[in-house]
C-alpha cells in the first residue's frame, strides 16, 4: 500500500463518454479530446484516446453502453492554425447526446432536464445578475489553442493514520483570471441506481487560475479510498476531475446545476480509473 504518488493530469474535453464531450464549437458539434469510440471488430466498439470532432447527433445507447460517435474529422497532434482559433462553446440544455441519469445539484435545481438553454461562446456565457460596472475578466473568446495548453501535477498522500488523504495539485496553461472548480468521481458514478450526484473534492472546491494562467489546489477528505469489502467501498475515488466554470460560478455540495458541459467543463483528469495502491479506512 502507498503512502503518497505523484500523478500527471491529462489534457481533456470530456467527463463520461456520453455526451462525447463537456465542450462544443460554434457549428454545435463536439470538440472531443478523450475517449473516442470506433467501430471495432465483430461488430463490437473500441474505446481509445484521442481528438476529434464529433456530431452532436451521434447514436445513444443506454447508460453504462457504448455505440461509435459519428467523427466529422479527426483532429491532428499538432494543430493547424484554424483549429487553434476554435471558439469554444458550452453544450445546450437539455444536453445533446446524454444518458447521464443523476440530478447534479438535487438542491438547487431538482428537475434539470426541463431547463432550455442555448450554447453559448465561453467569453459570452450569461453571468447570472451580472452587471456591465462588476469587471468582468474574461471577455474574449477561449480558443482550442488556448484550451490545449493546460497542464497538472497531482499529489495524493495519505493522513491521520490512513483515516484520510490529502490531494494537492499544481497547475499551468489555465484560462487565465477564471474559476475553476475540483470533482471527484467515485465507483458509484457508473451505478444507475446510485441515488447520489457526483461530488466536490472538498467543500469549498474553489481555485481561480492567475492572469498567467497558474493555479493551486489542496483538499483533505475522509476515507476516499475505502476497501472494496467494506460498507463505503461505493464512494471510493477512482479519478479526480479539473472543471472549468463557465457560469464563473461555484455550487456548495454540488458540482454544477447541470454538469457534463451544460455550466462545468472537464479540462484535465486522469485517462483511467486511478488510486488502486491507496487503502484508507474510517
Amino acid at each position: 500500500m502507498a503512502a503518497s504518488r505523484s500523478y500527471e493530469l491529462s489534457l481533456t474535453t470530456q467527463g463520461p463518454l456520453y455526451p462525447p464531450s463537456e465542450v462544443m464549437n460554434t457549428d454545435g458539434d463536439f470538440v472531443v479530446i478523450g475517449g473516442i469510440n470506433r467501430p471495432g471488430p465483430d461488430g463490437g466498439v473500441v474505446t481509445e484516446w484521442g481528438s476529434a470532432i464529433v456530431a452532436a447527433d451521434s447514436p445513444l445507447p443506454a447508460f453504462g453502453q457504448k455505440l461509435p460517435f459519428t467523427i466529422v474529422r479527426e483532429l491532428p497532434a499538432e494543430l493547424p492554425a484554424t483549429d487553434r482559433d476554435m471558439v469554444l462553446c458550452t453544450l445546450p440544455l437539455p444536453l445533446p447526446c446524454s444518458n447521464y441519469p443523476a440530478v447534479f445539484a438535487p438542491d438547487q435545481v431538482p428537475e434539470p432536464f426541463s431547463v432550455v438553454l442555448p450554447s453559448y461562446p465561453f467569453h459570452q456565457v450569461p453571468i447570472p445578475d451580472l452587471q456591465p460596472e462588476d469587471g468582468l475578466r474574461l471577455t474574449e473568446p477561449v480558443t482550442l489553442g488556448q484550451w490545449a495548453q493546460a497542464a497538472g501535477q497531482l499529489t495524493v498522500t495519505l493522513a491521520e493514520g490512513g483515516a484520510a488523504a490529502d490531494f494537492d495539485a499544481e497547475f499551468s496553461g489555465l484560462v487565465p483570471n477564471s474559476l475553476y472548480t475540483m470533482m471527484t468521481l467515485r465507483v458509484r458514478d457508473h451505478d444507475p441506481r446510485s441515488v447520489k450526484h457526483p461530488s466536490p473534492l472538498g467543500v469549498p472546491n474553489v481555485l481561480v487560475a492567475d492572469a498567467k494562467g497558474n493555479g493551486h489546489y489542496q483538499a483533505r477528505l475522509p476515507n476516499p479510498f475505502p476497501a472494496a469489502d467494506t460498507p463505503e467501498a461505493a464512494n471510493r475515488i477512482i479519478n479526480v476531475i479539473l472543471l472549468w466554470m463557465s457560469y464563473q460560478q461555484n455550487y456548495g455540495g454540488a458540482i454544477g446545476h447541470h454538469g457534463l458541459g451544460g455550466d462545468v467543463h472537464a479540462q484535465l483528469k486522469m485517462r483511467q480509473p486511478s488510486f488502486v495502491e491507496f487503502v484508507t479506512h474510517s
